[in-house]
């Protein structure tokens, strides 16, 4: 009985509570948490190396981080040439060979990468000694191989071929260039031209120039006291001779007067990658930092809540995610906003970014949703304090930018105090479409003159993957799509000698992903086709059609092709198609001019008859075929046209490069054999 009244007491208790409390009022946050940040402890050597040691003894593993405070450097004709010299510092020293590096890395299980900036290294504390006698003996002894720079240089080639196809890399260049100009060290980009120009004496000088303690912090973090971090820079870093190394002052860029509008061709593109960027002047620790960094997660910062993502994803359905950044730099600081859109829609994209951005500087931030974020900034901020290398950064970044010694301490009371007045003046300061480059990469015919609205002065102007301006010459006013077909036929050899090819066979060599593979491929009238692909001399795949059916052999078994698939590949097979567009129905349109890798083209749309779409060049020198682009399930794929050989009177491709979304490799046929007889067992089903 005792128990029952009690329990009918609670709930008379709650219920009179509730009815008292307002739940339509949210309970107002308390005051910022305090932050105990742990103190790195520093020390100098007498060579000027700063040392920073945060000791966490939770795990037995110790960290190095060796880095260079360096002014950004123009590297002008041979761009590319400080990355090379810090990857390659760990490719072989005057002691060891790279494999007898990577071997000694491997053996303690620890890591050691290097960079144009400094290097990063890690093992178990009781290995620690003889990590540092690795990383000291790549920071002191490194000897740059030739055969390593030029497998370096053939990776950086291929990576450059991949990325003209990749939307994203495009807008980078042109954003860079733009931007920034050419002579200024966030405006250079890699080109093959400079990437071919390096030399190990380029990289070798990199490194006597910037590579000095002077300039460089170390920064420890483990299972180490101090006292053990003093004796292991002594007895490891003591000896790295100091010298007065080069700094660098650059003016800053000029901003836009108005909006400067620009498009990218990506043909055979479904979408279109659009961003609005410009730089700013802000500085690392500047007061207006931690306000403005609020005021982007608010227009796009990357959550779920942001306004970019709610409108352009959430209402309008234009795209997977829209996002924005501001961020700070010693030398030039710069927001951007963006996302990969339909084609169809890409002037709505920019409307809506463009309007959110306005509103941003008109409207006062709500503050229910202004604390979302605040509550947001200050989890992450906390959980990566959980981080001992957190520490570490701090400790260097009040160090290198000369922060204020409480600017991490006070950091979730600054954030905690920004106001709705404070995000709009934020805006106002740093928001401005006005002064914006507005680009869009994807197809250019169907997008550019949906742009020309943002533009004050109506110009639209086309870039390439270099920065270049696209000026391509007009096309004559009498040209046609069949006589650029004529005058490829008349390029290749010409009709008659073109229709007296029967057969033909080409036998090349490629690598794709590392591995050396052949190819043979057999053509012959009327539409018969055998390509086969070898890796060490077996076949690993065969793609066979006899003018009827078709089939494809692979490590996963033998497949019958049907359907599109079939059908395509019937007019594929013909020899010379070009000969007989008319009579097998395929649909021509003249697209007009363009340029590709610097050479004016003429650019036109291919339907074959099962439909299926092809963007040709055609060079407007020479008449012969430069490009075809075509949409797969795989993604886009391009083959450019590098070189021809003349056999038979006949001109075909030698050497080509052929792209599949990120994959891109070279093909060069070595053997060209035409009307030599193919045996029909080639052709059977």
């Amino acid at each position: 009985m005792k128990k029952s009244v009690l329990f009918i007491l609670a709930i008379l208790v709650a219920f009179n509570i509730s009815a008292q409390l307002d739940r339509s009022t949210p309970p107002k946050p308390g005051p910022a948490p305090k932050v105990n940040i742990g103190k790195a402890k520093t020390f100098e050597l007498k060579n000027g190396l700063k040392v920073f040691v945060v000791e966490n003894d939770k795990v037995p593993v110790v960290s190095y981080t060796l880095s260079l405070d360096l002014d950004p450097l123009v590297e002008g004709e041979k761009a590319g040439y400080a990355s090379l010299a810090g990857d390659l510092m760990s490719a072989g020293t005057t002691n060891r060979t790279k494999a007898e590096i990577d071997e000694a890395v491997d053996f303690i299980g620890a890591s050691l990468s290097t960079r144009a900036s400094g290097m990063q290294a890690s093992s178990l504390k009781k290995h620690s000694d003889e990590l540092l006698d690795l990383m000291t003996d790549v920071l002191y002894n490194p000897s740059f191989p030739t055969e390593e720079l030029e497998k370096s240089q053939k990776q950086m080639l291929t990576g450059l071929k991949s990325q003209k196809d990749d939307p994203k890399a495009i807008d980078s260049n042109i954003k860079s260039v733009l931007r920034y100009g050419k002579n200024h060290p966030y405006g250079e980009i890699l080109t093959e031209e400079s990437v071919q120009a390096i030399t190990v004496d380029d990289l070798k000088s990199y490194y006597n120039t910037y590579f000095r303690p002077n300039i460089a912090y170390l920064v420890i973090v483990g299972d180490i006291s101090v006292k053990e971090a003093k004796k292991q820079a002594k007895k490891y870093f003591a000896s790295w001779e100091s010298k007065e190394v080069p700094t660098y002052k650059y003016d800053m860029p000029k901003a836009f007067e108005q909006p400067k509008v620009v498009v990218a061709n990506k043909d055979g593109s479904t979408q279109s990658n659009v961003s609005l960027s410009y730089n700013i002047n802000l500085k690392p620790g500047h007061p207006d930092a931690i306000k403005a960094r609020v005021m982007n997660q608010v227009l796009g910062g990357g959550s779920f809540s942001a306004r970019l993502f709610q409108n352009l994803r959430e209402d309008k359905g234009f795209t997977y995610g829209a996002y924005s950044s501001l961020s700070s730099d010693e030398l030039v600081g710069s927001f951007n906003a963006g996302a990969s859109v339909r084609t169809s829609v890409t002037d709505s994209a920019f409307t809506e970014i463009i309007y959110e951005m306005k509103r941003m500087r008109t409207e006062l931030v709500p503050s229910d949703d202004l604390q979302l974020v605040k509550n947001s900034l200050t989890g992450s901020f906390s959980r990566s304090l959980e981080d001992p290398v957190t520490v570490a950064r701090f400790a260097l970044n009040i160090e290198k930018y000369n922060l204020p010694e409480d600017y991490y301490e006070t950091y979730l009371e600054k954030l905690n105090a920004v106001t709705p007045e404070d995000v709009k003046a934020m805006a106002d300061k740093y928001i401005t479409p006005e002064n914006a480059l507005i680009l869009a990469v994807g197809d250019v015919p169907n997008m550019k003159a949906s742009l020309q609205k943002f533009a004050k002065d109506g110009k639209v102007m086309m870039y390439d993957f270099y920065g270049n301006e696209v000026k391509a010459m007009p096309l004559p006013a009498d040209l046609t799509a069949d006589k650029v077909i004529k005058n490829y036929i008349d390029a290749i050899g010409g009709s008659e000698a073109v229709t007296a090819v029967t057969d033909y066979v080409l036998e090349g060599s490629m690598s794709v992903q590392g591995m050396a593979l052949n190819m043979k491929m057999y053509s012959r009238r009327p539409n018969h086709q055998c390509v086969e692909t070898y890796m060490q001399g077996n076949l690993v795949s065969k793609q066979v059609f006899n003018g009827e059916a078709g089939k494809m052999v692979s490590p996963m078994g033998e497949q019958k092709i049907e359907g599109e698939m079939l059908e395509n590949m019937k007019t594929e097979s013909i020899l010379f198609p070009e000969t007989q567009y008319a009579e097998l129905g395929f649909k021509l349109e003249l697209l007009g001019a363009d340029n590709v890798d610097g050479k004016d083209v003429i650019k036109m749309k291919v339907v074959n008859p099962s439909g299926k779409e092809q963007t040709v060049y055609f060079s407007r020198t020479s008449g012969l075929k430069v490009k075809e682009v075509s949409t797969t399930p795989q993604g886009t794929m391009s083959s450019t046209f590098i070189e021809y050989a003349e056999v038979n009177g006949v001109k075909f491709p030698k050497k080509m490069n052929q792209s599949v979304g990120p994959q891109s490799f070279d093909i060069v046929f070595e053997t060209i054999k035409v009307n030599e007889g193919i045996d029909a067992n080639k052709f059977d089903i």
